[in-house]
């Protein structure tokens, strides 16, 4: 008979206990904004004394901090799993329209991913690195569909951050800056050189 390695409750304990922290958190953040989070308002929906949150986050920024590595880690899994097509312009609409939807889908994470909407919160170095890696993979993909310079890797993101901040502002619910994209494509390889059919003619 094969023994079965011993599980440590107390870790497993921990861990659910700080992404029920994690969950109240995005709820408030989610219905009053980021800047609403606090320990006490994450301590009385879970049904937690204050001061025992500090044995799983040291500081309100330590939660956001959590968030926002959990939120690029969530980025690089979505991009990953996507099927490209062949043709540079169809991969790059495709890898827009992943990450459009997946940025306008949650008002608060884009916002603590993209946006300084809490003035004194500095993700760490820890949490920062997952954001690093999101981004060399997106920087990888554009390398593998001949978009060579940094200053396209900025216009890229400028661009396409644009599209997103524009949809959130003016229709949340809608998907009146995702049809753009096409156009945003087309116009963005034009610029740096990337071959194709006109995906404007395409759709």
């Amino acid at each position: 008979m094969t023994a079965l390695p011993n599980r440590d409750r107390r870790a497993e304990r921990r861990e659910a206990t700080r992404r029920e922290i994690l969950d109240a958190a995005w709820l408030i953040a989610r219905r009053d904004g980021l800047t609403a989070v606090t320990l006490r308002e994450i301590a009385g929906r879970i049904g937690m004394r204050p001061p025992s949150l500090y044995s799983h986050f040291d500081s309100k920024n330590a939660v956001y901090d959590a968030m926002f590595a959990e939120s690029w880690q969530q980025v690089i899994d979505e991009l990953s799993t996507i099927d490209y097509p062949d043709q540079e312009r169809a991969a790059l609409l495709t890898e827009a329209e992943a990450y459009f939807d997946f940025a306008t889908s949650d008002l608060a994470r884009n916002q603590l991913m993209n946006q300084r909407v809490i003035h004194d919160f500095e993700p760490t170095e820890a949490a920062y690195a997952v954001a690093v890696d999101a981004y060399g993979r997106m920087r990888d993909f554009l390398r593998g569909v001949g978009v060579r310079r940094e200053a396209d890797l900025d216009l890229w993101t400028a661009l396409l951050a644009g599209a997103i901040n524009q949809q959130h502002a003016n229709d949340p619910s809608g998907k009146r800056w995702r049809r753009q994209l096409p156009r945003l494509v087309d116009m963005f390889c034009d610029e740096v050189g990337i071959p194709g059919p006109s995906l404007r003619r395409a759709k």
